[in-house]
């Protein structure tokens, strides 16, 4: 994380024509690489897999998923008559970035279009085999939804892991238990706040601004690299506020599905951007 100084252009916001502080969380995003095409048909048990088309993929695929024997250049003449859902398969590249990772992380991706054939079209011609930059997807001012794991805490007790009160010192048996309900009410019901895991789940954050986008990592060389993490060698993302998460971990970033209609659709313009080391703070 680091901050900027930005102009509030909010169009609600007190401060409106300002220079406002605004912390961020810079998001490095290699481009995604398309391993693959997957045409889905329907059934009475939902979607159900018609054929894949693989493409050319680097060898660090390999190490996820068994490398495809055949690539799209020899597949012709495919049916689309039955197909209802046209998918492409991507892969990340992390060893374009500087996390000492080469094992990329694989998933699904729906295509969008009117028609199954315009989509099965675009999927074939202009994404299989190809990258896929994040200035292709998403744009500054916009808003989008981030998916991933939350930092890991362990096993945690009810009053850290739930916010429980602390009984009065004289309490008998213990003063950091969630206490019961009676004789009828059972240790094991679910909303009863008992120790257990905490951190490392799966969470959304919701409605992320998107402050600015670039393909040059020159732009926020940070002195002494971002912390636990590095220098920037790749395309980034500058988001407002922090999202959850490990540095290094993977997160999903999409256009959000039910965006905040007090931000607005453009970028702030950036005065300052603090690129100081945030060693020791």
């Amino acid at each position: 994380m680091s901050h900027f100084l930005v102009v509030d252009n909010r169009p609600n916001s007190l401060s409106k024509g300002e220079l406002v502080s605004m912390p961020v969380t810079v998001i490095e995003c290699p481009p995604l690489k398309v391993a693959s095409v997957r045409l889905y048909s329907g059934s009475v048990n939902g979607l159900r897999l018609l054929k894949e088309i693989s493409g050319k993929v680097d060898k660090e695929f390999g190490r996820k998923a068994p490398l495809p024997k055949k690539e799209a250049a020899a597949v012709s003449g495919v049916d689309v008559s039955s197909v209802v859902d046209v998918r492409v398969v991507v892969y990340t590249q992390p060893k374009l970035t500087g996390i000492g990772r080469v094992k990329p992380e694989v998933f699904e991706v729906p295509v969008g279009g009117k028609t199954v054939d315009e989509r099965f079209s675009f999927a074939q011609q202009l994404l299989l085999g190809k990258e896929i930059a994040v200035k292709d997807v998403l744009k500054g001012g916009q808003q989008v939804d981030v998916f991933g794991v939350t930092v890991g805490k362990g096993f945690q007790g009810p009053v850290k892991r739930f916010g429980v009160a602390l009984r009065q010192h004289k309490s008998e048996k213990t003063k950091r238990g969630p206490g019961s309900l009676g004789s009828w009410s059972s240790p094991r019901m679910w909303s009863v706040a008992h120790a257990g895991q905490m951190g490392f789940h799966q969470r959304l954050e919701r409605n992320k601004w998107v402050v600015s986008i670039s393909d040059n990592p020159a732009e926020f060389k940070m002195a002494g690299g971002i912390i636990h993490y590095g220098v920037l060698k790749s395309h980034f993302v500058v988001v407002k506020g922090s999202v959850q998460g490990e540095p290094g971990r993977l997160l999903r970033l999409v256009p959000s599905r039910k965006p905040n209609t007090m931000l607005p659709t453009q970028a702030p313009t950036v005065e300052y951007a603090s690129l100081t080391s945030k060693q020791g703070k």
